[in-house]
């Protein structure tokens, strides 16, 4: 039995293979328990293993690389087509092998420990959030049904609380008030901590040569910085700034047909965290490039009057994700463009 691809259905506790010959024949069927998976795998010859890219893959990746193998990981949405009749674990282990073996199949670079645990800090960092604004937004709603109304924005009820407990002619009873000051305890405990994460995204970024010089560029920041060079590292596997722009969703959904082409809003694919991130970033640049002379602010400048905010934000966005890629990829430093010279 020559082995030269295999596909992994990865699970918490069983793991299913199956695994093809040079000819793509099906040489190997196996439903192996979690603690026989990297045993098994060891004995094999040294073949192509494919994953879907899901929950625990790139810890699988690493352990599965330390014993010779080359590894692929794939997003399931590439795996999908494959899945022949009724969905199940040996299907799925056929349909990811299947997939691996198409010579046009992308695949998802394997991180590291290191840039995984860069990315669970944004990850903790990002539901904090999340939860801090569905508090908010709780306590926004509670209180209007007390015809009490609070501005939007974590700020103005962070303000607004003190002054609403400490007014005892608006009709809150004891049980409101009680309520109300938990939650303006939970919301200082949440602050706290997330003052706590952005500490650490700082000193993480101050030890990564790398988000120091991508954070040169207008609108990248620390957080950007950070959250960008965990899920891309070195961006190596994107062959142009392009490529990178598109596997954040960057660029525009189109259709085709006849010779015709119809661009439409941007594909939103990819990392939408990421995503997020450089588009507000955008939007704090255009707010700072306005008063600037650059061909970059012109630029940017000349966009908004015609197309709006929304839109220059988007394409400042997709412009930094192309130079973002050239300086991690050619390890440069940023050289923002001059301002061009009049004509006389």
């Amino acid at each position: 039995m020559q082995v030269t691809t295999v596909g992994i259905d990865l699970a918490k506790n069983v793991f299913r293979l199956h695994g093809c010959d040079a000819q793509g024949r099906p040489v190997l069927r196996k439903q192996l328990a979690r603690r026989q998976l990297l045993s098994f795998v060891a004995n094999l010859p040294r073949c192509l293993v494919a994953m879907e890219a899901c929950a625990s893959a790139h810890y699988w990746a690493r352990e599965i690389e330390k014993l010779g193998h080359q590894v692929r990981l794939i997003s399931p949405r590439f795996v999908k087509p494959y899945v022949k009749a009724n969905k199940n674990d040996a299907s799925d282990a056929e349909a990811i092998c299947e997939a691996a073996s198409r010579p046009s199949m992308r695949f998802v670079a394997v991180k590291s420990t290191a840039q995984q645990e860069v990315q669970a800090v944004h990850r903790v960092r990002q539901q904090l959030v999340k939860t801090r604004t569905a508090l908010v937004n709780q306590a926004r709603g509670r209180l209007a049904e007390f015809g009490i109304v609070v501005a939007q924005g974590v700020g103005r009820l962070r303000r607004a609380l003190p002054t609403i407990l400490e007014d005892r002619e608006n009709g809150l009873s004891g049980v409101m008030r009680e309520l109300l000051g938990e939650i303006g305890e939970r919301l200082r405990f949440i602050d706290d901590r997330l003052h706590k994460y952005d500490l650490t995204i700082q000193r993480l970024f101050r030890q990564d040569e790398r988000c120091q010089r991508v954070a040169a560029v207008e609108g990248v920041g620390p957080l950007v910085a950070t959250a960008l060079v965990a899920a891309v590292g070195n961006a190596t596997d994107f062959r142009s700034g392009r490529e990178l722009a598109a596997y954040l969703g960057l660029v525009p959904r189109h259709r085709a047909s006849g010779g015709r082409t119809v661009l439409l809003g941007i594909s939103k694919r990819g990392d939408r965290y990421l995503r997020t991130l450089l588009i507000h970033g955008a939007r704090s640049a255009l707010l700072r490039i306005e008063r600037q002379r650059s061909a970059r602010a012109i630029w940017a400048a000349r966009l908004k009057l015609r197309r709006g905010s929304n839109v220059a934000a988007v394409a400042l966005a997709n412009k930094n994700a192309r130079v973002l890629w050239a300086l991690l990829n050619r390890h440069q430093s940023y050289q923002p463009a001059p301002f061009p010279a009049r004509v006389p």
